[in-house]
């Protein structure tokens, strides 16, 4: 039986209602409580039935497993999820969005407790974060004309002023020919100068709203969170499953065309030596269709270049907390692939630019067996090709190339040459045919019209 104490208080009666179940480990009473405030105009035979409802309500609760918990606020208990799922193999990359998404889900959400937060407070911060103005770190700076001459009164050059600052020499160069600089760079070049940044710099604001797909992975991180309170029965429900978040429209395959990809071939063959392993790395997305991380990640070991084979065993990424790091597959699967005698001699050739590389760096090697490497033989950051490849679009006059398009391209070329789901899944390293068909369904629908209409021409058409 509940235990039931009226409470006079400064603002009014309350209810205190306590629960005992049994003992712990150390033999002491196991108590559950909640307090329940009634409605000003309810008479005294109302709240009497009421409170009646409500202490059995609440001891049923306790009974099937709900344990009301007054003190775990939604901040305190999504630390111990993502605690949980890391404990699980949950990726670093997955806890770390998380822990960001959190920055703002906290001053909205973060002090409710678990059991109080309904869909309507849900609902209410999604439409916030619709709002103009929200974009943190994306405001962008244009030097005010007299900061080339400001620098020079009081720095030798601009070198030396950058130093000071603690920016690189070719930004505080960008900035005094007025090209545009990060906020957060412009804050530092007037720091230095003990001003405000208002004063040598206009700010130009990011207002532009946030995106439906971005609302949806702080929807996400919310329910997984309240997920996870839902299967310890901490609250009855996931709120998060009976919210409104917004509707993210099917996102459009952006792939090359094969006159597309042979200019990137011929422009890649102007490119100069130095750029000799970003030319291979260019390469092995278009043959391969493997994601950049899964090249960036590859090793000389996983080369069969006797068999024209590569083994895809990992991917390369990078993340503020933890800098540049090697992890499974996307989708945790090991797949080999073949590659074409085009794609083996590009390799042979590189392989002696590689050995060629490590010998002129000697005792500075740093000793990896990673096929792309920076100077000193390290692990490159999978984002350097992006950076690389946005350049090099730039510098040939093409249209800006993401690395991901050439994995589309792989996809497109495969279907147009009637290769089955199954096939074209495994190629990609996708955990189901379903998650291939779902991507590239226009595509299919496309090569089972051709092969419609070659079916006609043999069997209909013939006389």
């Amino acid at each position: 039986m509940a235990n039931i104490r009226r409470i006079e208080g400064k603002n009014g009666t309350s209810y205190k209602i306590t629960v005992t179940t049994g003992r712990d480990s150390n033999k002491k009473q196991v108590r559950h409580y909640m307090t329940w405030h009634p409605p000003k105009k309810m008479t005294d035979r109302q709240i009497e039935k009421t409170l009646e409802d409500v202490a059995r309500d609440f001891e049923r609760e306790i009974e099937q497993g709900y344990i009301a918990d007054d003190r775990q606020t939604f901040d305190k208990y999504a630390e111990y999820v993502f605690k949980l799922k890391a404990a699980e193999g949950a990726k670093h990359k997955t806890i770390e969005s998380y822990r960001n998404l959190m920055q703002r889900i906290s001053p909205e959400l973060g002090y409710r407790k678990l059991k109080d937060i309904r869909p309507a407070h849900l609902n209410n911060f999604y439409i916030a974060l619709a709002e103009p103005g929200l974009r943190k770190d994306s405001g962008k700076a244009k030097a005010k004309p007299g900061l080339h001459e400001k620098i020079r009164e009081a720095y030798p050059s601009h070198k030396a002023f950058a130093k000071v600052a603690e920016v690189s020499p070719a930004t505080v160069d960008s900035a005094c020919k007025g090209k545009i600089i990060s906020e957060a760079t412009a804050r530092k070049i007037a720091e230095a100068f003990s001003v405000k940044p208002e004063s040598l710099f206009t700010i130009l604001r990011d207002e532009t709203p946030l995106s439906n797909k971005t609302i949806l992975e702080y929807h996400r991180c919310i329910h997984a969170v309240l997920e996870q309170a839902a299967k310890e029965m901490l609250v009855p429900y996931n709120a998060a499953d009976k919210a409104n978040p917004p509707k993210v429209a099917p996102h459009e395959v952006n792939y090359f065309q094969p006159a597309q990809v042979l200019a990137i071939l011929n422009a890649l063959e102007s490119e100069p030596p130095k750029w000799f392993k970003w030319k291979v790395f260019t390469h092995l997305l278009i043959v391969t269709g493997c994601r950049r991380g899964e090249i960036a990640g590859l090793k000389w070991k996983n080369v069969d270049l006797v068999n024209g084979k590569l083994r895809i065993d990992c991917t390369l990424l990078y993340s503020k907390g933890q800098g540049i790091y090697e992890n499974a597959t996307k989708t945790g699967d090991v797949r080999n692939l073949t590659i074409p005698a085009e794609t083996v001699a590009l390799l042979e050739d590189y392989k002696k630019w590689w050995d060629d590389l490590k010998k002129k760096n000697g005792d500075r090697w740093f000793g990896s067996d990673y096929v792309f490497v920076q100077d000193d033989g390290k692990p490159i950051d999978p984002n350097s090709i992006t950076r690389w490849l946005s350049r090099f679009s730039a510098r040939h006059g093409l249209p800006h190339i993401n690395p991901h398009a050439f994995r589309h391209t792989a996809a497109s070329a495969m279907t147009k040459r009637k290769l089955d789901p199954v096939t074209v899944s495994k190629r990609l390293g996708h955990s189901r045919v379903s998650t291939t068909m779902d991507i590239y369904s226009h595509l299919f629908e496309e090569a089972d019209a051709e092969a419609s209409e070659t079916i006609a021409d043999v069997l209909l058409r013939a006389k």
